[in-house]
C-alpha cells in the first residue's frame, strides 16, 4: 500500500527554516496542500514562492506560535481557503547561544532571560498550535499532529539545558495530548512526535562544526555513539512524517520515534 495524501491540508510552522521547509517540501510533493507559518515575513514569501514551484496549493500566513490570537486567526483563515485542517507539523523552534553552555561554562553562567526563551518557544511553540489547531481537528473528528523532540528526552545531554528541558516538555505532552484526543475526542485524531538525531543545522553548526570545517570534540562523541556512524541529512525525516499522516499508520498514537543512526539505543560499547 503506498502512502497517499493527495488533497490533504496541512500546517507546518516554522515553515520558514531550515526543518520545515523540508517537511513543506516533502509534503507538497505528495499532493498535500501546505500552509506555512513563520513569524518573518521574508522567510515565508521565499518558503511559498519555493513551494509553488512545485504544487499550486500552497500558502503563507504570518503567525506567531506563542500568541494564541496570531494563532486562532490564522486557523480561521486556513479554514476559509481550504475548508479544512488534516495535518500539524510543529516545526517551529531553536536554540539560544545565552541559554547554549560553552565548555568552560556551568549552569550557574547560563543567562535565565535566554533560558526562558528556548523553553517557551520550544514547549510552548509546540502546544500553542496544538491546542489552535488540534480545535479544528476535533471538530472535524480526523487529523495527524507531529511534534518535534529530540534525543535529550532519551538521556542528559551537556551544554543545552534550556533546550532539553523544552523538548522534555514536548515529549509529555504530545503523549498527552495523543491521550486526551482518543479518550475524549475519537481514535481518528493521532499525535506523535518525532526525536531527531544529529543533524547539522544553522542553530547547532558551531557546536558540531569548527571554522576550517572539520569536526569538534562533540562531534566526535556524537559519531562515537552513533552506530551508522554518520549526521543525518535533514530530508531522512520526512518519510516518517508521511507516514504517520496517512492512514498506514492509523494504530500509531503517543509514540516518539528516534531517527537517529541508532543512537538512542547504542549503549557506546
Amino acid at each position: 500500500m503506498n502512502i497517499n495524501l493527495e488533497g490533504k491540508v496541512a500546517v507546518v510552522t516554522g515553515g520558514g527554516g531550515v526543518l520545515g521547509g523540508s517537511i513543506s517540501r516533502s509534503l507538497i510533493s505528495n499532493g498535500v496542500k501546505v500552509a506555512v507559518m513563520d513569524i518573518r515575513q521574508d522567510k515565508l514569501d521565499s518558503r511559498v514562492e519555493e513551494l509553488k514551484k512545485i504544487g499550486k496549493d500552497a500558502i503563507g500566513i504570518p503567525c506567531n506560535v506563542l500568541d494564541m490570537e496570531s494563532l486562532a486567526a490564522a486557523r480561521e483563515k486556513l479554514l476559509a481557503e481550504w475548508g479544512s485542517i488534516d495535518i500539524l507539523v510543529n516545526a517551529a523552534g531553536g536554540n539560544l547561544p545565552g541559554a547554549t553552555l560553552r565548555e568552560d561554562q556551568t549552569i550557574f553562567d547560563m543567562k535565565i532571560e535566554d533560558f526562558n526563551r528556548v523553553t517557551d518557544l520550544n514547549m510552548n511553540g509546540t502546544i500553542y498550535p496544538c491546542i489552535a489547531f488540534g480545535k479544528a481537528m476535533a471538530d472535524a473528528g480526523c487529523g495527524s499532529i507531529i511534534n518535534i523532540a529530540s534525543m535529550a528526552c532519551y538521556s542528559a545531554i551537556t551544554r543545552v539545558p534550556g533546550y532539553s528541558v523544552a523538548k522534555n516538555g514536548v515529549e509529555i505532552f504530545t503523549k498527552w495530548l495523543a491521550m486526551e484526543m482518543a479518550l475524549k475526542f475519537t481514535e481518528k485524531i493521532r499525535v506523535n512526535a518525532l526525536a531527531p538525531g544529529f543533524f547539522i543545522g544553522d542553530q547547532n553548526r558551531a557546536l558540531l562544526i569548527n571554522p576550517d570545517g572539520t569536526y569538534t570534540s562533540r562531534s566526535q562523541k556524537v559519531l562515537a555513539r552513533t552506530p551508522m556512524r554518520r549526521f543525518g541529512d535533514i530530508t531522512e525525516l520526512n518519510g516518517i512524517v508521511q507516514f504517520l499522516c496517512s492512514p498506514l499508520a492509523s494504530f500509531i498514537t503517543g509514540a516518539v520515534i528516534p531517527v537517529d543512526g541508532g543512537f538512542s539505543s547504542f549503549s557506546g560499547v
